[in-house]
């Protein structure tokens, strides 16, 4: 079987649908898919090429550096390929220009087409539009999936919370519950020392570590907030900042307003097959305090590295974070949190159990098992389809 993915962001840019794109491809071809993947070009391209890439040229995104829109026309061009090489399903990655290039080649080509939903539009919208009325913005948001979610035969969505906020939605398309899995290479066992030494950290200070695109909607404020208070309580602990984005600058700007900049540090993005993993092993616990995760990969990577937990559970980490994962689950309350946070710096048993349930944990997130799923999926898409004409989306069962 041969899939086309089409996205509208992927590596070098460092987010959730890249990490999620990049580890199916990996594993799809062992069960028997080959894919090609067509994407934006950006300024800087990985050095490490992947295979079966097509880069499009791309534009800039008014007020998102780091994001890229492919050129219409070019991507068009791109496009016209594979309705020549005979492809048997699209599979979209991001609702924007992907989206209707996507459902628009499958219609040419007289193939099925399906969509992953990575992305929370609903509080999405309220953060980068924040003018508009959160309720209109809500409203509008539903609406807009609805519309997407109407051109596929077949839904994919990364945990079962997120499938019952699309259902609560309307959306009648079939959903099917396909969480992104870890790739071995995410178990391998990083060096937190080495991390330390090399970001100028000293050995003994407690460390909080967060790791994820440094977003408004990640609620990265809050983590910073209880920062504040856990300094009260533990002046010599500190904050880890991995990552970039476009709440960089308000974020320094209150870590200056509470007078911590001795005690956060941010260290932007890290290379994913080093330093990535020293980071996470440099954790004496990772937070976490995003309400709008659809999955929230960031956390089975941490536990994969031992690193104990505190969290919220909302919307898609909900399906991680369950009893035994090796994190203390709390409400987005800040003396709360900071109570969990110096619960498991002071308590080294606790911290040690919660390490052992981390990395037990991780492991039942095999990502090769995913792409066996995902790959069975594509197998009754598709055949449903090819019998059907259309295919009948009330015959492709929903998981």
């Amino acid at each position: 079987m041969r899939a086309l993915f089409i996205s509208d962001v992927y590596f070098p840019r460092v987010n959730g649908v890249s990490t999620s794109i990049r580890t199916f491809r990996a594993d799809l071809g062992n069960c028997g898919v080959e894919t090609h993947l067509v994407a934006p070009s950006y300024s800087t391209e990985p050095a490490e090429q992947d295979w079966n890439v097509v880069r499009v040229p791309s534009a800039g995104v008014p007020r998102d550096p780091e994001d890229r829109r492919m050129r219409w026309a070019d991507l068009t061009r791109a496009l016209e390929v594979f309705k020549r090489d005979r492809i048997d399903l699209v599979h979209i990655h991001t609702p924007f220009i992907a989206h209707y290039a996507g459902t628009r080649l499958a219609r040419a080509a007289g193939v099925p087409c399906i969509a992953t939903y990575h992305t929370f539009f609903e509080e999405y919208l309220h953060h980068y539009v924040p003018v508009m009325p959160r309720r209109l913005g809500r409203t509008l948001a539903r609406a807009f999936t609805r519309s997407q979610c109407r051109d596929v035969q077949a839904l994919v969505a990364p945990s079962e919370p997120m499938r019952d906020a699309l259902l609560q939605y309307g959306v009648e398309t079939p959903i099917h519950v396909v969480p992104t899995g870890l790739p071995a290479d995410r178990f391998r066992q990083g060096d937190g020392l080495r991390f330390r030494k090399l970001a100028g950290l000293q050995a003994e200070r407690p460390l909080l570590i967060y790791v994820g695109r440094v977003a408004h909607e990640k609620n990265i404020g809050f983590l910073v907030r209880t920062f504040d208070e856990v300094c009260k309580r533990m002046p010599s602990a500190m904050l880890v900042i991995a990552g970039e984005g476009p709440a960089q600058s308000a974020l320094r700007a209150q870590v200056q307003e509470l007078k911590l900049q001795d005690d956060v540090k941010f260290v932007g993005y890290l290379d994913r097959d080093s330093s990535l993993l020293d980071c996470y092993a440099a954790a004496d616990v990772f937070v976490f305090a995003s309400r709008t995760e659809t999955q929230g990969l960031v956390l089975l990577e941490a536990m994969a590295q031992g690193s104990p937990l505190v969290s919220l559970a909302e919307l898609g980490a909900k399906s991680i974070l369950t009893p035994g994962c090796g994190a203390l689950i709390v409400r987005e309350n800040v003396d709360e949190f900071a109570s969990a946070v110096i619960r498991v710096l002071s308590d080294s048993h606790l911290k040690r159990s919660l390490s052992s349930e981390a990395r037990a944990h991780a492991q039942k997130w095999s990502s090769l098992s995913m792409a066996k799923q995902l790959a069975e999926l594509y197998s009754a898409v598709v055949e449903s389809f090819r019998r059907d004409g259309r295919g009948a989306k009330s015959e492709i069962a929903s998981a």
